[in-house]
This record gives structure tokens, C-alpha cells and sequence, in this order.
């Protein structure tokens, strides 16, 4: 059983995919870019880029009942490794220890020329095996 989850806190797809599917638990967010949901805009700086990302994993982390303190796994994707370290000082702030687990790649473009993606994983319970 998989339950969609949807917010106008974050920007809707664009394409066919859901902000988030839970399935047993797990809630995996799809990529988000910086686009603000209001205005459907997108700010210049990587550090503006990096903090509306966030916002938006954020928006839609919490119409699931969730928090970063959940997320077990995310991947940032940059058009460019040399923004790492403003990237991860604004991500870091987001998050505390202990941290998800996480992969950082660049690749060559991003939806409507954005800088920065970040998808996540997240779980509802840590329960002990």
C-alpha cells in the first residue's frame, strides 16, 4: 500500500511523480529544487538555492507528520562540486547528529536551471531488531 503525500507548502511536479510516497513506513521525497511555491521563482545564490531547498523538503516532511530528525538518507545533485561547502553549511544547519547517511554528485543540469537538488528518505519509527 503506498500513501501519497502532498503540500502547496512546496512546489507541485513537474512531471509525473509525487512530491513523497510512504510505503511500510518509509517515506522517500523526490528531488526538490529551489523553486518557491508561491511564486514559482528561484533565487541566484547557491546559499538562497541551498536554503529553499530546504524549506521545501521541510514543507513537505511535515504534511507527513515528519522531521529531519527522520531522514536516514539523502542525495544532494550539483551542477557544481565547487558550491560544496556552501551547500553543506546550509544543510547542516537543517540537521543534527546523527546525521543521514548521504551522497553528493554533480552532474551537468538540474530542472529549470537550478544549482542544487536534494532528495530524501525518511522513516516513521526506528524500531530495534
Amino acid at each position: 500500500m503506498r500513501n501519497i503525500i502532498q503540500t502547496d507548502k512546496a512546489p507541485q511536479a513537474i512531471g509525473p511523480y509525487s512530491q513523497a510516497i510512504e510505503t511500510a513506513g518509509t517515506v522517500y521525497i523526490s528531488g526538490q529544487i529551489p523553486l518557491n511555491p508561491e511564486t514559482g521563482e528561484m533565487a541566484e545564490s547557491i546559499t538562497e538555492q541551498t536554503e529553499q531547498v530546504m524549506k521545501n523538503l521541510t514543507a513537505i516532511l511535515d504534511e507527513a507528520g515528519l522531521s529531519f530528525d527522520q531522514v536516514v538518507k539523502t542525495t544532494i545533485f550539483l551542477t557544481s562540486l565547487d558550491d560544496f561547502a556552501a551547500v553543506n553549511e546550509v544543510y547542516g544547519r537543517h540537521l543534527s547528529e546523527p546525521y543521514p547517511a548521504r551522497a553528493t554528485v554533480e552532474i551537468s543540469k538540474l530542472p529549470k536551471g537550478a544549482n542544487v537538488e536534494i532528495e530524501a528518505v525518511a522513516v516513521r519509527s526506528f524500531n530495534m531488531l
